[in-house]
């Protein structure tokens, strides 16, 4: 049994393992690059300095050291040299605070590089690639503004700042191209806020996901109105900064939980054992699977190949190509066959060991599953068969009860109107008149016979006049006084109104026929998404539902409408013949 991953994974160069030796180098430089920027940023005039130095120093620890731990163990995806870029960047931003021009510069051009590597860093979790247009344009654009405005502003003699690369000496331009670069990373974090919002409100994500996602949302946030509120007011920023490096520091702990849960799969495997050996049903299993993996929305389909599709367990055809792209896709397959799919959330891409060892563990389970699947595959293409078969019947039969109705029919009543005339013309001839009135009788009972036939076939009144105005006839004409009671509001289906009116037809009959009645009684009901029609009498009872092909005939038409049809007629206590059709429209 093997899981393959029907999306194309995250690349990353060649997927090597990178060299340890340049592992520990990164390591090594990371470490150095905590304690400068700790140095350098206790000498910034702040009211926490050792505080402020505390969490620069931990932020850049904690990136690059997540960062190289992911890089090692997911070589494939580019989230963890993305870590590690976004780690030295708060030392890029404090090399401002240096007295020497050049560390100066390069520190002013990249004070606020920090912050668009995180929002990057966000945006890109888990798969370290960002998803859509709107994403990349926007991260291009943040990149344009931290970047670009501030060399802009060096280039054109800050007042309060020393520059190797100053062209022009215009003071005022350049604060305010410091200003705008400000309110544009703002700018930038709210947009990005917004679309981490969306993103973590969409139903269904993992919970680690969800976590991690919220703990962007807030340091996003925060970081916005510290950038903004130090433009009006540094010290009142100071508060918001702070909360923003926590949980800016906080957020590769909690992604490296997520990243490297594949270690948890042994335990996993063995809870899921545990409820395999207890057999579960099929809808069981999706549950299993689903607290195996932490994913609530897991979704479980199975190829059926005769098929050729996969189904649901219920039968229903699922279409993997019309997944959105909040969905990934992991095939099981088993000897080079197609058994089921994993339709789950996107992150467990950055687990395969899990998925493996969950599907390999839930191999056999699979296989009785998708057995069921088929079965009721089947059952559900024998319904649609049964349906089709019931409209091609009635569609025939409704054909010949028009050719009765337009030919034979009119032919006879032609015949009849043509003796009536010879009748009139052969007035004194005694015996001829008496053998023509003989004949225009026979021809009237056959026309009502020939009727009688024809509403056996298709009941036109139903089609013609809907099954209020069928079932009065059929009261009118009934064997004891019938009390008719409808509540069906507006006309139903055809064949359901055909299935109604043969049901109370066949009722009728057997009551004429057997049960002794004094009276009866006929309801069609609609209510809760049904049409209930019942046929009761007082008669004797004890029919006998076994034996005869009526009864089974309206059974096997109710059926045919996803229906039930019940009877109960005990011994002196009258018969009851009730029906349950489902009715959407």
């Amino acid at each position: 049994m093997a899981a393959s991953a029907v999306a194309p994974s995250t690349g990353f160069g060649a997927a090597r393992k990178p060299n340890s030796f340049v592992l520990w180098s990164i390591a090594v430089a990371g470490s150095a690059a905590a304690v400068a920027a700790f140095v350098i940023s206790l000498r910034i005039d702040e009211p926490a300095p050792v505080v402020d130095s505390t969490l620069v120093a931990w932020i850049i620890v904690s990136y690059i050291a997540c960062g190289l731990i992911a890089w090692s163990r997911r070589p494939e995806s580019r989230f963890g040299p993305l870590m590690v870029v976004a780690g030295f960047g708060p030392l890029l931003s404090r090399l401002s605070e240096l007295d020497a021009s050049l560390p100066q510069t390069v520190g002013e051009v990249c004070r606020l590089l920090p912050a668009m590597l995180f929002l990057h860093l966000f945006l890109a979790y888990p798969s370290g690639e960002l998803e859509g247009r709107l994403e990349r344009t926007l991260v291009v654009a943040g990149y344009a503004i931290v970047l670009g405005l501030p060399l802009v502003a060096m280039m054109l003699g800050p007042s309060s700042r020393e520059s190797v690369i100053d062209v022009v000496q215009r003071p005022g331009a350049a604060d305010a191209a410091f200003a705008v670069a400000r309110i544009g990373t703002a700018a930038v974090a709210l947009a990005a806020l917004t679309l981490l919002f969306v993103r973590a409100k969409a139903s269904g994500r993992l919970m680690r996901r969800s976590l991690v996602r919220a703990c962007f949302v807030l340091a996003l946030a925060t970081l916005a109105v510290a950038i903004v509120w130090r433009h009006f007011d540094w010290r009142a920023a100071v508060p918001f900064k702070f909360v923003a490096f926590t949980l800016i520091g906080l957020a590769p702990i909690l992604f490296l939980a997520g990243f490297l849960r594949a270690r948890l799969a042994r335990s996993a495997v063995a809870d899921l054992f545990v409820e395999l050996r207890a057999d579960p049903a099929p809808a069981e299993l999706r549950d299993a699977l689903a607290r195996a993996l932490g994913d609530p929305s897991l979704e479980l389909v199975y190829w059926l190949p005769e098929f050729g599709s996969y189904a649901d367990l219920n039968g229903r055809e699922v279409d993997l190509g019309a997944l959105g792209s909040g969905r990934a896709v992991t095939l099981i397959d088993e000897d080079g066959s197609h058994v089921a799919a994993l339709v789950h959330d996107p992150a467990l891409e950055d687990e395969p060991e899990l998925l493996d060892a969950l599907s390999a563990a839930a191999g056999i389970a699979f296989q009785n599953a998708r057995l069921h699947a088929e079965l009721r595959a089947r059952l559900e293409e024998l319904k649609g068969s049964r349906a089709r078969i019931v409209d091609a019947g009635q569609k025939e039969r409704k054909r010949l009860e028009r050719n009765l109705h337009d030919g034979a029919q009119q032919r006879l009543i032609a015949l009849s109107l043509e003796l009536g005339l010879l009748e009139e013309g052969l007035k004194a001839d005694p015996d001829t008149t008496s053998r023509l009135v003989r004949a225009r009788r026979e021809i009237a009972t056959s026309l009502e016979e020939l009727r009688d036939v024809a509403r056996g076939i298709h009941p036109a009144v139903v089609s013609g006049h809907g099954l209020e105005i069928a079932l009065e006839q059929l009261a009118a004409r009934g064997p004891v006084p019938i009390r008719l009671s409808l509540n069906i509001d507006s006309r139903l289906p055809e064949r359901l109104e055909v299935a109604a009116f043969y049901l109370v037809s066949e009722g009728l009959a057997n009551i004429g026929k057997h049960a002794q009645a004094t009276s009866a009684s006929v309801g069609v009901t609609r209510v809760n998404g049904e049409v209930v029609i019942e046929v009761i009498d007082d008669g004797v009872g004890g029919a006998d539902t076994e034996r005869g092909s009526g009864l089974r005939g309206l059974a096997d038409r109710v059926e045919a409408l996803d229906g039930r049809l019940r009877v109960w007629s005990p011994v002196g206590g009258g018969t009851r013949l009730r029906a349950e059709i489902p009715c959407v429209s």
